[in-house]
């Protein structure tokens, strides 16, 4: 019956039923492999060895990097029970804490290589030695596996030290600044110790070293500032300037120096303003304005009081200017007197332009242009008389002619030109008897006047002026007789005839 009930269990029933006593032997292809066997055999001794040799190993550092020292052996007492061993669980989270304080003391250790190099000792060495203490306890923690209490003492430590790594920016300007502060103070020593102090901080720091260097030459300064100031007040204006820039170059940020320098060149500059100035004032008074105008912009160039330079130059040019403008009236006077009209508007011009507000030129100039017209008309009206056979022309001469006869207080020449005109005016409207000669073959013609025709002798009445007589004959070249007419130009007789025969070469 058992056997009859085993054959109706599942495979997986009969295999977690059976025993090695009562097994049945199995077929040989169901027997566990020589390698299995091998496996299972290593794993368990790894087992063995991470429960028994590696808590044995562990405590035998103290820290990763360092060796844990030999101690002398003690005497074995037997112990009265033995504390149960750690579990692997337990060993894990030791484990865990263990890499968590390493990671701590890794920050500590960078820190502390920064800090090292800028001599941290010397500006906080007693946050700095109370930071390591607390390392230390953490390091003992560590010794005894508790490494909680480690990760905790290492991170306030790691704390402390980054707190001094990240105070030095500030430290440092302060420290410049207390150096600063310090050389103003008259207190070099104070002055080096802070300067000191920064460079330790900052190695490369320019201003710290250049404020060392200064603190070296504090008394040569001190010195060369105080002869300035001395010279300065004697009146001895170069010789201080030269004491200032000596103390700005052995501290080139003396705001002190810098001042004493600007204020004695703006002393020097004054006087030399002053000097300037009355030397063009002196020139002024000799009537030399030109001269005393150069000196005046001498004297603005020296950036000094521009507005009294500014004033001077101005009133100068004014006094100029009206020299000038009384010297250009007289010329006008003398030109309006001897009816240089032309002449008169040009002065006006020159007037016009030192100042172009001058009421007196703005007057003169509009009269004075009308007058030159009018003499310009006049003379080209009694220079032309011939003209005025044309009537447009002669009503335009005798317009002018009434024009000059209306203005008041004419000159001696204006009326010259008038009585001239008038003359010539009632001639030129006085008919001239002109007797003309020709062949009997030729066509003669008065341009603008009349056809003569053919004759021999004949005669016509023409105005005073100038006429072209034009002669054609067939197979002949046509000759232009030119003639005037009046003013005593009247020719005895003109011939007009047509001798040259055309294509005959004389």
């Amino acid at each position: 019956m058992p056997e009859q009930q085993n054959a109706h269990r599942s495979p997986e029933q009969a295999d977690d039923s059976a025993t090695p006593a009562h097994a049945l032997p199995l077929p040989e292809s169901r027997r566990p492999s020589p390698l299995l066997w091998l496996g299972l055999g290593l794993l368990l001794v790894v087992a063995l060895l991470v429960i028994f040799v590696l808590p044995v190993v562990v405590s035998e550092y103290e820290l990763p990097l360092e060796r844990r020292a030999e101690l002398a052996p003690q005497p074995v007492t037997p112990a009265v029970s033995q504390a149960p061993e750690e579990s692997p669980f337990e060993e894990a989270v030791l484990a865990r804490e263990r890499q968590r304080a390493q990671d701590v003391l890794a920050l500590i250790l960078d820190t502390q290589a920064e800090l090292e190099p800028l001599q941290v000792e010397e500006w906080a060495g007693e946050t700095y030695d109370a930071a390591l203490e607390v390392a230390r306890t953490g390091d003992e923690a560590y010794r005894n596996r508790e490494f909680e209490q480690a990760n905790a003492s290492y991170r306030e430590a790691a704390d402390s030290l980054n707190e001094l790594l990240e105070s030095v920016p500030g430290r440092l300007e302060q420290a410049l600044a207390a150096g600063e502060e310090a050389l103003l103070d008259g207190e070099p020593e104070l002055a080096g110790e802070n300067f000191g102090l920064a460079l330790l901080l900052d190695p490369g720091n320019p201003m710290a070293r250049a404020g060392l260097e200064r603190t070296a030459n504090y008394e040569e300064f001190a010195a060369a500032l105080e002869r300035a100031g001395e010279l300065a007040q004697a009146g001895d204006l170069r010789e201080s300037l030269t004491a200032y820039r000596e103390a700005a170059g052995l501290d080139p940020s003396s705001r002190e120096a810098q001042a004493g320098i600007s204020d004695v060149t703006r002393r020097i500059r004054q006087a030399e303003f002053s000097a300037v100035m009355s030397t063009g004032f002196a020139l002024l008074d000799s009537g030399d304005p030109e001269a005393a105008i150069a000196e005046f912009e001498r004297a603005e160039g020296l950036g000094v009081n521009n507005e009294q330079a500014q004033a001077a130059i101005e009133q100068t040019r004014n006094q100029v200017a009206s020299v000038e403008i009384e010297r250009l009236r007289g010329r006008i006077e003398n030109a309006e007197q001897s009816e240089q009209w032309q002449q008169a508007v040009q002065t006006y011009d020159e007037v016009l332009a030192i100042d172009a507000n001058v009421v007196f030129a703005l007057n003169g100039r509009n009269y004075a242009a009308r007058r030159a017209l009018l003499d310009g008309l006049l003379t080209e009206a009694i220079a032309n008389p011939y003209r005025f056979n044309e009537d447009e022309v002669y009503r335009e001469a005798l317009d002018v002619y009434y024009t000059g006869r209306s203005i008041e207080n004419p000159g001696p020449k204006l009326v010259g030109q008038l009585d001239q005109l008038e003359v010539l005016l009632a001639n030129s409207q006085t008919p001239v008897e002109v007797r003309f000669a020709s062949d009997n073959l030729t066509t003669v013609t008065i341009l603008r006047v009349a056809e003569l025709g053919f004759f021999e002798q004949t005669s016509l009445s023409l105005k005073p002026g100038r006429y072209v007589a034009l002669g054609r004959r067939i197979g002949f070249r046509e000759v232009r007789e030119e003639f005037t007419v009046g003013f005593g130009q009247t020719p005895a007789q003109v011939i007009v005839q047509c001798v040259d025969r055309l294509g005959v070469r004389r």
